[in-house]
């Protein structure tokens, strides 16, 4: 066995908070490496950058919070912390900087306003994601977020589900649009229709053994099972202890459900949880998600008349607790005090009566935290990075607004795209389902070890999920802009997620091509690698580029732009 399966077998994770209060009084240098780890039972996390404080990491379902739960943690976070909240790609919250003093008052003020931290570490399930406008969208055919809310409830405590081998992704949404990657997580529910005694019944086709972690990518697989919203916390419940009493308990890189459904396969997977449930299965059903992709940012009608949501992008997700206590106070003034968090590191005001909306769109706050970021911010994603996080191997945020900041200036009008950086191989900053992912890495230059990253293109999740391709490596990050600034403009979306039947006609401002060649003179430093015989890295060269696009079919039309008509059948 492992060390963690070994400190498990001891004493299951859930007791430690009976020592807390012990914990407290001696001061963190008291605590045994094996309560050090048990401590993440109820998402307190030592973190080696941050000798002596803890990071906590908030439960958050769905990402729906209120106004009040949202002024808690900004005190919280000015009064024992740094002051700083980081919104994560898990729809939840991390405080930073808390002392373990201070834990018994931090957690007496979150129960007080319905909020823990309970499992969102280690072995257990995390925090479940669903779809940001749960419950707003008319385009939702099946409600996500009560199911989430039920099968937090049910698992939250529960000593059945607090020894997986592993931890537990899972995300529930009966949304259209690919918003939450439900292809990266190991239980993943999307909305479906089946037909059932001759009616149409609207539910949940179930997805098992995605992940990004522990050797990469994998495209979650289809159960061939439809649910209904009234069994979801019973089939669900039931996935998971397969996996706690099958899952591999041995090399913890190979102990996520993705190990099992590969060792297994679906069929075995799909009758054993037949017989645990003493019940026929129902067939899959038709997935009802489109092949388009939304971050929820921007001014959405919702279905219940005269109300609007207000999607705001948080670049890379971090935010000082006095500006998210008066955001707020702003959900309070404008809307019913609700404010939903997104996996795309950004937030959402919802229930804004049509006679608010133009005020609310005056407030200061909401035009720094806009609602129409540019095409380069809106994708933005980051996970925490050095800082913080003793995996990474590079300062993620700082590093992506800089780049992010850099391209804006240089390509104004340049198509909306994903671009998401990791620090580490991990992948919190889901790098490989973005239109251009960026991983950390450190390299050598000249006698000088440097910030660097590999570059992944063409990553997906939705109903035709695809791996990403690494097209570039050890791209120094002061650097990145100038290569990433030749790449982007000819990186088209809907080429490498095509809708089937739909005809594109992409162009570019020439000004986007006009760059001096001199400054790609550095590309020899910087080795490209081809994986993939279909995708051959791009020149830096911009000259070379264009004759590369000349000869797939790209012509400057008479305006001087680059266009090509493509037709996916």
């Amino acid at each position: 066995m492992n060390k963690i399966e070994i400190l498990k077998s001891i004493k299951d994770g859930l007791k430690i908070k009976e020592e807390i209060t012990r914990f407290a009084k001696e001061g963190w240098k008291s605590i045994s490496e094996d309560d050090i780890q048990r401590l993440k039972w109820f998402g307190l996390f030592l973190r080696n950058p941050t000798p002596g404080y803890f990071m906590q990491r908030v439960r958050i379902p769905n990402g729906i919070s209120f106004s009040y739960q949202i002024k808690a943690l900004c005190s919280i976070a000015k009064n024992f912390g740094n002051g700083i909240i980081d919104i994560t790609t898990r729809q939840q919250v991390q405080l930073r900087n808390l002392k373990i003093e201070d834990v018994p008052e931090i957690f007496t003020i979150q129960e007080g306003v319905g909020i823990t931290s309970i499992q969102t570490g280690l072995d257990n399930v995390r925090n479940i994601m669903g779809c940001p406008v749960a419950g707003l969208s008319s385009k939702e055919k099946v409600d996500g977020y009560s199911q989430v809310k039920a099968l937090t409830k049910y698992i939250s405590g529960n000593s059945e589900f607090s020894n997986l081998p592993r931890k537990l992704n899972i995300a529930i949404t009966g949304c259209s649009d690919d918003c939450i990657h439900a292809e990266t997580q190991d239980l993943a529910l999307v909305p479906a229709v089946q037909e059932l005694g001759g009616n149409t019944v609207y539910g949940f086709n179930i997805l098992v053994g995605g992940k990004l972690g522990s050797g990469g990518y994998r495209i979650a697989t289809p159960l061939d099972v439809f649910v209904i919203p009234e069994d979801v916390v019973k089939v669900c419940s039931e996935i998971i202890l397969l996996f706690r009493d099958h899952g591999s308990r041995e090399i913890r890189s190979k102990n996520r459900l993705a190990f099992l459904i590969e060792e297994w396969g679906e069929a075995k997977f799909r009758k054993a949880l037949q017989e645990k449930l003493n019940d026929k299965l129902t067939p899959s059903g038709v997935d009802l998600r489109s092949n388009q992709k939304s971050e929820h940012i921007g001014i959405y009608r919702q279905k219940q008349s005269s109300l609007s949501y207000v999607g705001l992008k948080v670049p890379v997700g971090r935010i000082h607790a006095d500006k998210l206590q008066d955001i707020a106070l702003i959900a309070e003034k404008y809307g019913n005090g609700e404010i939903r968090f997104s996996h795309s590191n950004s937030l959402i005001i919802p229930n804004v009566p049509d006679q608010k909306l133009g005020d609310l769109l005056e407030e200061p706050l909401v035009k720094e935290f806009t609602y129409h970021p540019s095409s380069i911010m809106k994708g933005l994603v980051s996970c925490v990075g050095i800082d913080y996080c003793h995996l990474a191997t590079i300062e993620t945020k700082s590093r992506a607004l800089q780049v992010a900041k850099e391209l804006e200036d240089k390509l104004p009008d340049t198509e909306s795209i994903n671009m998401h950086w990791s620090g580490c191989p991990a992948g919190c900053g889901n790098h490989l389902v973005a239109d251009i992912g960026l991983l950390g890495k450190k390299i050598k230059q000249g006698n000088e070890v440097v910030d660097a990253v590999d570059v992944f293109m063409g990553g997906r999740t939705g109903i035709d999920p695809k791996l990403a391709t690494k097209v570039m490596e050890d791209v120094p990050c002061d650097e990145l802009a100038k290569v990433l600034q030749h790449m982007v403009p000819y990186h088209t979306r809907e080429k490498m997620h095509p809708i089937k039947g739909k005809k594109y006609k992409r162009n570019w401002k020439k000004a986007s091509l006009a760059i001096p060649l001199e400054e790609s003179s550095s590309s020899e430093k910087i080795k490209p690698r081809n994986q993939n015989i279909d995708i051959k890295p791009l020149s830096y060269n911009t000259e070379d580029t264009v004759k590369i696009l000349n000869s797939k079919g790209w012509k400057k039309n008479s305006d001087g732009w680059l266009e090509k008509e493509i037709s996916y059948d």
